[in-house]
């Protein structure tokens, strides 16, 4: 099955996964492929044709350090958990719309954090197809463009990647996901901010050194405030979170080497490797992430880079990041009569 058989994936949900089967628009889907062939094509940054393109490497740097940004993900499935089972014991469902090869699922099943059924989509066939070959239930479809029924899941979340849809199709994504929650539903949305070291970083590492550039415009809380008002949530809030990088290994050393493996595979610096060895690619990445993320002013988190030992397990740098959440949250009574 190929990343961009939907009707495979369709089928492969029905035999595997009804209740996600289920979930599925056929209405939606029927429009979505019918305007396919017309659609301006977009240029596929996780695609795996080695063209300007970094899937290869992004997948490559979550199988080697799955748990990297295990404490972001750990809260951003927090502000999902108003979500319960139903009465009939289902687990509540979550579309993961920017899943890529499924590492919020693969995460949250192999720490056992958030007792959902999650849904991995994305717009990358080659994550698409990577995410099947784990295992990873997906289905291909964009995130302003979702192909599933109205009220039919617990909770939305865009993150990892939200500053890759643009910014004319950001409301529609908003507006689509709070189409597709139940009552009681929540929409969580996590980027970073105009300005900060996420952006800095962006701008002058990751669009210098990756083949793919990166020209996409990070987030502002007002704009943030802004979609999920004019989306009708009947609950916001926009709030900023610890959400960082993490290695693990033996020595200090190895553990410096490894964050710098795990940023450089991340974000495909693949010309930071221009004249220099593989370590010492790994030691220039680790050592400017360390320059720019950065956050005095940053309350009960961490101002810089930590490297500390755990017992007997090794040692542990940490490189601090901090995120924006916008949540949206849905009347448990929406819809129902007064």
């Amino acid at each position: 099955m190929t990343g961009d058989d939907v009707q495979g994936q369709l089928a492969e949900l029905r035999r595997s996964h009804p209740e996600l089967h289920a979930l599925a628009d056929p209405r939606r889907i029927a429009a979505w492929e019918a305007a396919r062939g017309s659609a301006p094509g977009r240029h596929d940054d996780f695609g795996a044709d080695g063209e300007g393109s970094r899937g290869v490497e992004y997948v490559q740097a979550q199988a080697l350090n799955r748990r990297a940004r295990e404490t972001g993900i750990r809260k951003l499935l927090g502000f999902a958990e108003t979500a319960r089972r139903t009465a009939a014991g289902d687990r509540p469902v979550l579309v993961d719309l920017l899943g890529g090869d499924g590492l919020v699922r693969k995460v949250c099943e192999e720490l056992g954090i958030g007792d959902f059924n999650i849904l991995t989509c994305d717009a990358s066939p080659h994550m698409v197809t990577t995410a099947w070959a784990a295992g990873v239930p997906a289905l291909l479809q964009r995130a302003e463009q979702p192909l599933l029924r109205d009220h039919s899941v617990d909770a939305v979340l865009l993150a990892y990647g939200s500053h890759h849809v643009p910014s004319s199709d950001r409301q529609t994504v908003a507006t689509e996901a709070r189409r597709m929650l139940r009552p009681g539903g929540t929409f969580v949305l996590h980027d970073f901010l105009v300005g900060s070291p996420v952006d800095v970083w962006f701008e002058e590492v990751t669009d210098v050194y990756s083949a793919t550039g990166h020209k996409f415009l990070h987030f502002t809380r007002d704009e943030i405030e802004g979609y999920l008002e004019k989306a009708g949530y009947d609950h916001r809030e926009v709030v900023e979170i610890d959400d960082p990088y993490t290695a693990v290994a033996a020595t200090p050393e190895e553990a410096e080497l490894e964050i710098g493996r795990y940023l450089l595979n991340m974000y495909g610096l693949v010309k930071v490797f221009e004249g220099r060895t593989e370590q010492e690619a790994y030691r220039w990445v680790a050592e400017t992430a360390k320059a720019v993320f950065r956050y005095p002013d940053a309350e009960g988190g961490l101002a810089s880079s930590e490297l500390r030992q755990e017992g007997t397990g090794g040692w542990r740098v940490t490189i601090p990041r901090r995120a924006v959440v916008g949540v949206g949250r849905v009347s448990a009574t929406a819809g129902k009569a007064a």
